[in-house]
């Protein structure tokens, strides 16, 4: 942890390295020597500019692919002995790049900090003017610290990055998850209401607009954000302190005026791209998915995803998520006739000898696109949240009005990574979306269970392999999908973990982990998982 104790003048200079090897960002930083008021912007857009949010080779190749990715079941895996070992180095790349921003993240914990020393340096009215970057900055550092948690459990947060505050190295305390997140909770509908009411000067408003790279200074977006974040954090500690759940999140839900979501307004055929929080890759990108998806094999059709899911319910994602692959016979291609995945049960010589039989991702929608966003939150996942604290705490009628929305949303979201990739299939007939919603397998039918099951399944579904961290975090909290786990045997590693163990860099490094050294185990459980 002493790595996170970088001073401003190194965080600006990082600032500064990072948009001169992004040239679209150049123009997006102003010159830190100028103004205290120029700092903030450019500190701003530093934070945002993440590849531990957009799907970057390197998180999808080192992080999501080999941890939460082969734990949730959301993308295939190679059925080997250390199927279920998170790998120390990689762990701690993602540790670290939370804290500072030298890596391949943002490092938005060590940014915040440099901009909360900033901030503090302006005159008050100066201050009044500039709150919407520390707000706004607020809401994406929240969200990232709260995958922190579901990932860690406890974490330092309070007293991390510090150095500049207090003037002297400490190592920080590991602060304690639930408690943190009711602060996480708090903090966001704080910046939630400060956007409901923010109004900003003719001076600030363009300079705001041209740093936020996220939501191009877009206030009641921002609010949104912020509101759906709070939704998901709530529905996420449900089962631990269900009354204070249930009590905010029906006050949210049923006063939409003063808690707008990313909901999409609730219409299934709605526009991902202006609706959803999405940071855009850099026009200069050229990278797809390609190396980071096939390198390790999780470019295969999950098998409880398609064979349990997908193909019951004749779901018009299919063709959108999958191709049907096949086989060279005598120098000449064969399709597969069939969409179908590899049971996960194959051991890794049958995945080996078996792979050309089976679906594999589609190559427009995902392997050679270079468009895929980085995904913070979207309407579908909103609208299962409200389904599931609909079927939970109010009428299953509303549930169903918004399941139906949140599944006809992820087809169209579906399409709109399709189309952006250069896909060539049409999006899928509204008569096709509406017999898949109201009389397939996937249908809102059965008992409460039986429709909190379906809410869970097609969230975890929804989420995929792009948001596998998400779908890991919803599969320990739920138990839903009802995976087949297949058992490895390295000793200690024998089922996927309930949580990740702090890396090397960290518990080498900060005195205070002998507070948590007794729970860092990956059997312990996360304080939200009690199910």
């Amino acid at each position: 942890m002493k790595k996170i104790f970088i001073n401003i003048s190194l965080i600006l200079s990082l600032v500064l390295l990072f948009s001169s090897c992004k040239k679209q960002l150049t123009d997006l930083y102003y010159n830190p020597e100028r103004s205290t008021t120029t700092n903030l912007s450019g500190f701003f857009t530093a934070m945002l500019n993440s590849d531990r949010v957009r799907p970057a080779y390197w998180n999808q190749r080192t992080f999501l692919a080999p941890h939460p990715a082969v734990y949730s079941q959301a993308a295939s895996f190679a059925n080997g002995s250390e199927a279920y070992r998170q790998i120390d180095g990689y762990i701690g790349n993602y540790w670290s790049d939370f804290y500072y921003p030298a890596g391949n993240g943002s490092g938005p914990l060590g940014v915040y900090r440099a901009m909360e020393v900033t901030y503090a340096t302006l005159p008050a009215a100066e201050q009044a003017n500039q709150e919407v970057y520390m707000q706004a900055a607020k809401i994406f550092l929240y969200d990232q610290a709260s995958k922190m948690v579901d990932l860690f459990g406890d974490i330092p947060f309070s007293e991390a990055g510090s150095l500049e505050a207090t003037n002297a190295i400490k190592d920080p305390k590991f602060d304690d998850a639930k408690a943190l997140y009711t602060t996480l909770i708090k903090g966001l509908d704080d910046a939630a209401t400060y956007f409901a009411n923010a109004k900003l000067s003719a001076t600030v408003a363009p300079a705001f607009n041209k740093a936020d790279i996220l939501l191009t200074g877009n206030l009641d977006k921002w609010r949104r954000y912020a509101n759906s974040i709070r939704l998901r954090l709530l529905m996420r500690t449900s089962f631990v302190d269900e009354a204070t759940a249930r009590t905010t999140v029906l006050n949210m839900l049923s006063n939409s005026t003063n808690f707008p979501l990313v909901d999409g307004n609730n219409v299934g055929s709605y526009t991902p791209a202006t609706t959803d929080i999405l940071l855009q890759p850099l026009t200069t990108n050229t990278n797809s998915l390609r190396s980071a998806i096939t390198e390790i094999n999780t470019y295969f059709a999950p098998d409880y995803a398609l064979n349990k899911l997908m193909l019951p319910a004749n779901d018009p994602r299919i063709p959108l998520v999958y191709d049907k692959f096949g086989q060279t016979v005598n120098n000449v291609f064969v399709p597969n006739k069939n969409f179908r995945a590899m049971p996960v049960t194959y051991t890794s010589n049958q995945q080996d000898t078996a792979f050309t039989k089976y679906s594999i991702l589609d190559s427009a929608t995902f392997i050679n696109n270079i468009k895929v966003p980085g995904i913070l939150i979207t309407a579908s996942e909103v609208n299962f949240l409200k389904a599931e604290a609909f079927e939970r705490w109010g009428t299953t009628a509303n549930a169903q009005t918004a399941y139906n929305a949140a599944l006809a949303q992820s087809v169209s979201f579906y399409y709109y990574l399709h189309s952006i990739g250069g896909g060539k299939l049409s999006a899928p007939l509204a008569t096709d979306v509406n017999t898949f919603v109201n009389a397939s397998t996937s249908a809102y039918t059965g008992t409460s269970e039986e429709k909190l099951a379906k809410i869970w399944n097609q969230k975890w579904l929804n989420f995929g392999f792009l948001q596998s961290d998400q779908a890991w975090s919803e599969y320990r909290r739920t138990k839903y999908p009802k995976l087949t786990v297949v058992p490895q045997t390295l000793v200690g590693f024998e089922l996927p973990p309930n949580r990740l163990t702090y890396p090397s860099v960290e518990s080498a490094n900060n005195s205070n982990y002998n507070s948590v050294r007794s729970k860092d185990t990956r059997t312990n459980k996360v304080f939200w998982d009690v199910k």
